[in-house]
């Protein structure tokens, strides 16, 4: 476990405690917290560990068969006043797969980002121009969230008689969209493989990178709320 990971879930039972401890509840109201509490976080642990492993499996085994499409997931479009590295990131790995021959065409999915007003399919879009790309985009620009990546962009790939795409988005990203995947969101007409992509903020950070941590609570709510 990472030394951020590790005090990140440190100060969150450290602190509930103190707020238990002063507040004075029953002894057994204290004990079903601990116990909660340690529940809990064994099963963040949990699956930030097999979110992790997935990672590194993606990344020693990047796509060798060739498909129609890479479909991009989005991400905040801007950071510090400059294309985010962490979408970019994404794009870079359908260029590469486009460069290899793999794909020809390349999906962006992201919708409005509040923070910065901007959209980040077309953010996607423009870098991947930038970098010279001159084939085939489309574009789905509606979408906030993972699931809504998937749905939106299932019904642009089926108009356009595409059935063999590569998902393309960081590596802690993947676990939570293969899972959407496996659960019927992509429909039964197009084929999936996975490519996991190495951004400088996955590069520099890891499973240490903010998005990581967050990750495993994201899974949790998608289980909730019956995505899976």
């Amino acid at each position: 476990m990472s030394s951020k990971l590790s005090k990140f879930l440190w100060n969150i039972l450290t602190g509930l405690g103190q707020l238990l401890h002063q507040i004075s509840p029953p002894r057994w109201l204290r004990r079903s917290f601990y116990f909660c509490a340690v529940t809990g976080a064994l099963v963040y642990l949990s699956i930030f560990i097999t979110i992790g492993n997935y990672a590194k499996q993606l990344i020693k085994t990047p796509p060798t068969q060739k498909a129609d499409t890479a479909l991009i997931l989005g991400n905040r479009a801007y950071l510090n006043d400059k294309p985010n590295p962490c979408l970019t990131g994404r794009v870079d790995e359908g260029l590469l797969l486009a460069q290899q021959g793999i794909v020809s065409t390349l999906l962006m999915s992201g919708g409005l980002d509040y923070e910065d007003n901007r959209i980040e399919a077309r953010v996607m879009e423009t870098h991947a121009r930038n970098k010279g790309f001159q084939g085939g985009i489309l574009v789905e620009s509606r979408s906030s969230s993972t699931l809504e990546n998937l749905t939106f962009s299932r019904s642009i790939l089926e108009t356009a008689g595409i059935k063999q795409i590569i998902i393309t988005s960081e590596p802690y990203h993947m676990w939570r969209v293969k899972k959407l995947v496996e659960a019927g969101h992509m429909g039964q007409k197009i084929n999936v493989s996975y490519a996991a992509a190495p951004s400088q903020c996955w590069v520099s950070w890891g499973m240490a990178f903010k998005g990581a941590l967050r990750e495993p609570l994201a899974v949790i709510n998608n289980y909730v709320k019956g995505y899976f």
